[in-house]
Formats: structure tokens, C-alpha cells, sequence
């Protein structure tokens, strides 16, 4: 017996029954989900107005919502095609006057080297 005593000394809890008293587990799955509320639907949020659902890993527009914005919509897309052609237009004439702009420099380079090669020749026959 120790000097103070072991005053804690908690008792042993009963093991556990291996199979659960629920009945849940009996039900097939939809049941289940009806019954514990699994079934979330689709994830919706209302932004100013207009309702938007997430459809395949995006947020859409639900139909009806976007009466008045779709003619918007559809200006901003054909906007937006304008100028990624027009950007890709001068992303061509930028490669193009940067092809002009080497070509030019090489033949500038060569021309100034023949230019020293005449004056060297010039001055050793002097």
C-alpha cells in the first residue's frame, strides 16, 4: 500500500459491441441520404440580382437570369475576339520588324567589315 494512497483509480469500461444498434446501416444508400440529409444538390448563389449554379467544376448562369445582360455578354465576347485578333496581328508585324531589324544589323556588321578589311588593305599598299 503506498504512503498517500491512489485515490484516482478508474474503473474499466465495458468493450464495445461490434455491430451498432442503428438500424442505418440496414438502409441502402438513398435511403440514407434522404434520411441523414446527404443529398446537397447543386451549390447556388445569388450575385446583384442573377442567380449562378456550379455546373461541371463553373459557375453558370441560370437560365432566365441574364435576360438583359445576354445581349452584353455576347458584345463583350465579340469585343474580346477583335482584339485577340488584332493582338495577334501585331504580335506578326513585331516578329516581322524583328526579322527586318536582325537582317539588317548582320548586313550593316558585314558592310563594316569589309569597310576595315579596304582601309587596311589600302594602308599596307601605302
Amino acid at each position: 500500500m503506498p504512503l498517500f494512497g491512489n485515490t484516482f483509480s478508474p474503473k474499466k469500461t465495458p468493450p464495445r459491441k461490434a455491430a451498432s444498434l442503428s438500424n442505418l446501416h440496414l438502409l441502402d444508400r438513398s435511403t440514407r441520404e434522404i434520411e441523414l440529409g446527404l443529398e446537397y444538390g447543386i451549390p447556388t448563389m445569388n450575385l446583384t440580382g442573377q442567380s449562378l449554379k456550379f455546373e461541371n467544376g463553373q459557375w453558370v448562369a441560370e437560365s432566365g437570369s441574364f435576360t438583359g445582360d445576354r445581349r452584353e455578354m455576347q458584345r463583350l465576347r465579340k469585343r474580346n475576339q477583335q482584339l485577340e485578333e488584332e493582338n495577334n496581328l501585331l504580335r506578326l508585324k513585331v516578329d516581322i520588324l524583328l526579322d527586318m531589324l536582325s537582317e539588317t544589323t548582320a548586313e550593316s556588321h558585314l558592310m563594316e567589315k569589309e569597310l576595315e578589311e579596304l582601309k587596311n588593305h589600302s594602308r599596307r599598299r601605302k
